[in-house]
Formats: C-alpha cells, structure tokens, sequence
C-alpha cells in the first residue's frame, strides 16, 4: 500500500504550537502549509519612499530609497498618481533584502502521552494539502469546533475513533490544565487494566505464609496483597514488571494507597492534561481545501482547535514528499548465511568479512542512489519519477489498525516462539517488527497475550 491515510482538517484549523520554552501559541494549519513550503529566498520591494506634498511646486512629489540610492519620480498633480508611480516603480526595481521568514520547520506542537494524558512535545515532519474534501463540524460542551472528514481519527476516552463513528452525547478529549490530581495521574481505564494483570499474579508470587516489605510482619497469603514497590504513578514503563511486585499487608497497603492519592498542597497545579469535553452537535460542514499535518513520535497526536487528533499519515509515498535518507543496514546479530531446502532454510552467521563486505556494499550502494535521487528533483523530476531509483533498503513507517485476533495471526505467521504449535519461518527483518508490535500488545492486554501463549500461540 502506497496510499496516504484521508485524514485531514479544514485550513481555517488552529493548530498548538510550543516553543523549547513552553511557551504556547496558535497558527492555522493552511498558514502553516504555506510557511513550510515557502520559498526562503523570497524578496521584499524597497524599503522606503512614498509620496509627499511640494508647497513650492503646488504638487505631489514621489521618491523611492532603495539599494543605498534616492530615485525621484517626479511630480504630479495628485496624490493618486503619484502613489501609482511608487507602485509600478517597486514592481519594475524589486529590492535586494531577504524576507526573514519564521523557521516553520524547526517548529514544534503540542501532543499528549497517551498512557498518562500529560502535555509534551513533538517536531512538525510535513505539511500537506490534501484537496477540496467533504467536512462535518464537531461541537464540544465547552464551545470546541472541529472541522475535519469523516475519517479523521479523535482521541476519545476510549482510544481512537474516526470523526464519523462519533454520535451527540460521546466525549472527545481535549486540552485541560490538571489543579488537583497528581501530575503522573494514570487514566482510570489503564488503572484497571493494570489491577487485574496484578491480582492473576498474586497466588504465584505470594507464598503461604510472606513478609509485608514494607513493614516486615509476617502474615499469611490471604492477608497480603501484590503492591508497585515503585508506584505505577512514578514510573508506568514498570507497571507490567514483576520484578516490581512485593507482597505488602492490608493495613501498609491502604496506608500506602492513602498518601499516593493525596497530592499535597499545590501539586499538580498548572500541570497540562487531556480531559473528556462531551460533543453535543456534529453537522455536514460543506466542501473545502483540507491539509494533513504529520509529526515525529511516540506519540503521533496534535491539538486541532484544542482537541486531540492523530496526526494525518503519509505511508512514506514518494508522489507526495521527499524520501529521507534512512536506510536499513543488518546489525551484527543478523544471520547472514542461508542453508536448507526452500521452506525450511536455516540460517547462520555470516563471518567477519562477510559482515564488513554486506555492510560496505549496502552503504555505498545507498549513499550513490540517494545522491541520484536528490539530483533528479534540483532537475525538476517529478517525485513519483525520481523514487524509482532508490533501494528497497529505505526505510518506510505506516500507520494500521488491527483488533486482538487479526494480531495473533499475524504475530503466529511472522515469529518464531517455543510456544508454538505451529512453526514460522519467517524473514528476520518482519519478524523484527512483529517482536515490536508483540512487545506493546502485552502490555496493553496481558491477559489476552498470555492466553495466546498458552494456546500454542494460536488465534482463537
């Protein structure tokens, strides 16, 4: 698939940006369209001259300074042809100066962790203009309008939804500044997710009679519990450790739960959240240009009149952008040497020289093909033209959907795993991605990839 994802929002869309500071403000997106694609050498008309009245003559007189000379224009009758000799003047003699234009591709936007809702930042990586595109407007509790398409996808409290799925009475989330709850605060839903991948491990890692760690005391299982001995809050990449987990009593554990809810005075003050703002009218909004706006992540989102959308995705298609130069060489640890039948091939690891020669001649080979690239586009070569030159080698991102089930089919054909009950062969590199894609599905769902495990790594 070599297809951008339709996401896209109307022109008149302001976008948050944030400075290295934390200093905020707001732009539209089309503005922003238009200061990413501008030309940085664009030139200004003369910096000074104008029109002034000659008591002496009875006349407008007319003078232009630029490029370090006075030019007089003479004198006129009037003052309307007088300023209409200054127009065509500029027009004929444009001026030598260099627009400073704002550094549109330094600029940075506001985005949210989606774990935590909490503010952060994230670099612009493109700016586009999509086409006219049909458009409904959104209106939020709190006065917020979005104007997007119907596949748009919105942060909601419940993950992800296209603009379109979205009814009267749903909640999308939006910016908010957090004054009372803890500046870590984890969203409920996650909270519970965690609590019970805690409490299937409680008969395995607390013993028949166990010591509380924070107290000492010993007590009997049924009277300990599985406590973060770095509090979830503190540190949510160590939620799903076990190594993490410590039996802890009843009453330490309520204690503990006590002080981790009660924020002292003045925490989490001003702190930049996400919060639910209850959409009460969604309309047909017309036809209009629309732009998509792109960001570096982990975290793909930005804020589009203050609510929280993924960032539009570009499948890294060379008929809209230039291509980047990053390219896929084998680390080390990649086996390099093919034996077997077709079907069942083995691989080994290659030898030194072998390693030096693959890596070498994948370089050079890179480094010649981008050069050609990039050459072809100063010539005025069309980017769907140009790209056919570059290697499989460049590396591609995308953005996809899936549920649990199609997951586990995918993850059974491309990897390999002891608990399988149907071997893989599949290709290192996919078997890469799919160990990346494996690694943040058990987190998000613990429970259901244990499962999976159990049943020989089969979807139900």
């Amino acid at each position: 698939m070599r297809h951008r994802v339709g996401w896209c929002v109307a022109g008149d869309t302001e976008i948050t940006l944030e400075s290295e500071s934390g200093t905020l403000r707001r732009r539209t997106i089309a503005d922003l369209h238009r200061l990413w694609h501008l030309d940085a050498g664009d030139r200004l008309p003369h910096s000074a001259g104008g029109v002034t009245w000659h008591a002496g003559a009875g006349r407008w007189t007319a003078r232009v300074h630029g490029d370090d000379t006075d030019h007089y224009l003479g004198l006129f009758e009037n003052r309307e042809a007088a300023e209409s000799a200054v127009v065509e003047f500029r027009e004929r003699h444009p001026g030598t100066r260099l627009r400073n234009l704002e550094p549109a591709r330094r600029t940075h936007v506001r985005c949210y962790d989606e774990d935590t809702l909490t503010a952060g930042r994230a670099r612009i990586v493109d700016v586009i203009e999509s086409g006219v595109k049909p458009l409904i407007r959104i209106t939020t509790a709190t006065g917020r309008e979005l104007r997007s398409t119907v596949d748009h996808a919105v942060l909601t409290p419940d993950g992800w939804r296209k603009a379109g799925e979205l009814a009267v009475g749903d909640a999308v989330l939006a910016e908010a500044t957090e004054r009372d709850a803890s500046p870590a605060a984890v969203p409920p839903g996650l909270h519970r997710g965690i609590g019970v991948w805690t409490a299937a491990r409680r008969e395995r890692l607390i013993k028949e009679t166990d010591s509380c760690h924070l107290c000492g005391g010993e007590f009997p299982r049924s009277g300990l519990a599985l406590d973060h001995v770095i509090p979830v809050e503190s540190d949510l990449a160590r939620a799903l450790d076990e190594s993490n987990l410590a039996p802890v009593c009843e009453e330490c554990h309520a204690r503990r739960s006590a002080e981790e809810r009660r924020a002292p005075a003045g925490a989490g003050a001003g702190t930049a959240v996400a919060r639910p703002d209850t959409i009460v009218s969604i309309a047909d909004d017309g036809e209009e240009m629309t732009y998509d706006l792109s960001v570096e992540g982990p975290w793909h989102n930005f804020l589009a009149n203050g609510i929280v959308v993924h960032n539009s995705y570009n499948e890294e298609s060379g008929r809209y952008r230039n291509l980047q130069p990053v390219f896929y060489v084998p680390a080390e640890d990649r086996k390099l040497v093919q034996r077997g039948r077709p079907g069942k091939y083995e691989f080994v690891p290659g030898s030194a020289a072998q390693q030096d020669l693959t890596e070498r001649a994948m370089r050079d080979s890179y480094l010649q093909a981008y050069e050609a690239y990039q050459r072809m586009l100063a010539e005025g070569v069309a980017r769907e033209v140009a790209r056919a030159v570059l290697p499989v080698g460049l590396f591609s991102s995308m953005y996809a959907t899936c549920n649990a089930r199609s997951l586990m089919h995918f993850l059974g054909l491309r990897t390999q795993h002891e608990q399988a009950k149907v071997p893989s062969f599949p290709q290192r590199e996919i078997e890469m991605v799919g160990e990346r894609m494996e690694e943040h599905w058990a987190k998000l769902m613990p429970l259901t990839h244990a499962a999976f495990n159990a049943n020989g790594r089969i979807a139900p």
